[in-house]
């Protein structure tokens, strides 16, 4: 009997497959509810998948505004010069600071920093790493303090 996929792998998968759904949102300016659709017509997704991805589509699509204002201050340069791939992975990792404390703050920018090297330009990793570093005690001060060893 196959072992179910681990909620780790199964958020992984979800993440990526978010990271292209809002991709294509953001460049065809098509239906956030067609695209998702299409990605569970097209792809092979467990229930866990399903739902942490449809999660993901919806919230930061619906709260693009809201986290680009947040993002704002941190960039170098206005969130609509952004390679869409790099804005795709920061809005994804924005929500999930702001509202998925069971999910470590580490966890968010690494699954970041990996969707970057994966869809991303060359060293977007970098900027993606760096943008969400200075992001994270807005969101996560308690966990950052709770995580220091003396």
């Amino acid at each position: 009997m196959a072992k179910p996929p681990s909620l780790t792998r199964s958020r992984h998968k979800a993440r990526n497959l978010a990271v292209q759904a809002l991709y294509q949102w953001q460049i065809t300016g098509q239906d956030r509810g067609d695209i998702v659709s299409q990605f569970f017509t097209d792809q092979d997704m467990n229930e866990t998948v399903t739902e942490y991805f449809k999660e993901l589509v919806s919230q930061v699509s619906a709260r693009a505004q809201a986290i680009d204002s947040i993002l704002a201050p941190l960039l170098d340069r206005p969130i609509e010069q952004l390679d869409p791939v790099e804005s795709a992975v920061l809005r994804i990792g924005v929500y999930e600071l702001e509202h998925r404390p069971d999910v470590p703050y580490r966890v968010v920018i690494n699954e970041a920093i990996e969707a970057a090297k994966l869809f991303g330009a060359e060293e977007s990793y970098k900027y993606i790493n760096g943008v969400l570093d200075k992001l994270k005690g807005a969101y996560r001060a308690q966990e950052i303090e709770l995580g220091k060893t003396p």
